[in-house]
């Protein structure tokens, strides 16, 4: 959500790290913008399963 379009992402297999390449500033102020996406799930499995999933940089699990 923070990451753009044209935005350089370092990759480093050797030490599991992916980096973007943006200032503090730049990162705070997409934060103000950021907006998460409603569900299109309303009803029946997927929804109930899009309620009790952690977001994905923890995981994506249920408890």
């Amino acid at each position: 959500a923070l990451v753009r379009d044209g935005d350089t992402i370092n990759i480093d297999i050797e030490h599991n790290r992916l980096d973007v390449k943006l200032t503090d500033d730049e990162l705070d102020d997409r934060r103000k913008d950021f907006k998460p996406k409603e569900s299109q799930y309303k009803t029946g499995v997927l929804a109930k399963y899009a309620k009790l999933v952690s977001s994905a940089s923890n995981g994506a699990v249920t408890d």
